[in-house]
């Protein structure tokens, strides 16, 4: 009876040791990528012929991500001009075997091209009274918006590990530049990227949904910086204040990589 005892617990030992030594192959990843201009590319200066007006590239960030670790699957169905109610739509790409999901949004809503503007035609006090606008839009009306995203995410992929992406700071103020926006309309526009990482980030927490800030990264890379990873006015117009393939690959990839591997 001892002896077959002993002998058990052996086996059992064993079969312990085994199983450390021989993990379970992890899951396999099926990613889709949600969001905006900033999550599909544009101002990378390449998009594929297919995306039209959605502006996706391989060297976004998702896109690249993509390359870098091979996922079984991979979709992305983010869009340039994309707003929350907009990748609310986008969700319905999401299925139970999704495991994956990156998704940037919010700048949009917030009025980010209006700033821009605002701030490249107007004066300083015309800049920070809109700035201001939106910052109150993001304080008061994004939640509620960002809460109906990621509530839609998460019933479309119940499984699935999210992970959300903020903006980056857009100058380096005082900076190299001495043409162009003043430093009073470039620090505006930072704070606005703030109040944005302020909301989103909330929102995300609550969700529990894993959230990237990218600010830190793009330290030092702003525009006015001595390594610009954003476009400043650029042509075509509409790449002008997005992140360039440096800001991708350099930037976002990194950030992304961070936290999910």
């Amino acid at each position: 009876m001892r002896s077959a005892h002993f002998l058990a617990s052996v086996v059992t030992a064993a079969a312990a040791v085994i199983a450390l030594a021989n993990p379970a192959s992890a899951a396999p990843v099926n990613y889709v990528a949600l969001g905006d201009s900033y999550a599909s590319g544009l101002g990378t200066g390449s998009y594929d012929g297919t995306s039209g007006s959605c502006k996706r590239g391989p060297y976004a960030y998702p896109a690249l991500y993509a390359a870098a670790t091979a996922p079984a699957s991979f979709k992305s169905v983010a869009c340039s001009g994309a707003r929350t109610g907009d990748v609310v739509t986008q969700a319905n790409t999401l299925t139970s075997a999704t495991n994956l999901v990156t998704v940037q949004v919010g700048g949009n809503d917030a009025g980010f091209t209006d700033v821009i503007t605002t701030c490249t035609f107007g004066s300083d006090q015309d800049c920070i009274n809109r700035v201001n606008t939106a910052k109150s839009y993001a304080a008061n009306t994004l939640p509620g918006l960002l809460n109906n995203v990621y509530g839609t995410i998460r019933s479309k992929a119940p499984s699935a590990r999210v992970v959300v992406l903020g903006y980056p700071r857009m100058y380096k103020v005082p900076g190299t530049c001495n043409v162009g926006l003043s430093d009073t309309k470039r620090a505006a526009i930072n704070s606005g990227s703030d109040a944005l990482h302020s909301t989103i980030s909330a929102r995300a927490g609550a969700a529990g949904f894993t959230y990237v800030d990218v600010r830190g990264v793009f330290s030092g890379h702003e525009i006015c910086s001595s390594s610009w990873w954003l476009n400043s006015l650029s042509w075509p117009v509409e790449e002008s204040y997005h992140p360039n393939r440096a800001g991708h690959a350099s930037g976002y990839l990194p950030a992304l990589r961070g936290v999910v591997g």
